[in-house]
């Protein structure tokens, strides 16, 4: 079985678990094309975050976001991958973690020793990355 977590937004990632091999891919549409046609056909699920406005952000900034949220939920579909909405709240408590980034980052860590969160091109841990492996997790544990 295959677990997939999404971290939505162009700040967010994709991550696999698959038996003890776990891959996380920042935001792109392109690769996230790629990764979830290679899914076809397999026996996956995915937790997919739920996210909603938020106090602060404009109109625009939103739209996008939605739109791309959109778009992620058209790709599993497409590829007739199941998922989950799961809220932050939710998945978060599964394993302590807070608002604050850094402690998806250290959970993750100790999770996964063996996982390098600092995506190409970077020169610090990947946030999103550790959020979509903790949520791939999620999805083998609840889903």
């Amino acid at each position: 079985m295959t677990y997939i977590g999404i971290d939505p937004g162009k700040n967010g990632a994709l991550a696999i678990l698959n038996g003890e091999e776990a891959q996380t891919f920042r935001y792109d549409r392109d690769t996230y094309r790629c990764v979830l046609s290679d899914m076809r056909g397999e026996k996956a699920v995915c937790c997919l975050e739920h996210v909603s406005a938020m106090p602060g952000q404009g109109v625009t900034s939103m739209f996008h976001f939605c739109e791309g949220f959109g778009w992620l939920q058209g790709m599993l579909e497409a590829y007739e991958i199941p998922y989950e909405l799961v809220r932050p709240q939710k998945w978060k408590k599964e394993f302590s973690v807070t608002a604050d980034k850094n402690t998806s980052i250290e959970v993750c860590k100790r999770l996964f020793p063996g996982v390098n969160l600092i995506p190409p091109g970077c020169r610090k841990e990947h946030d999103g990355c550790a959020e979509a492996l903790l949520m791939a997790l999620y999805a083998k544990r609840r889903l």
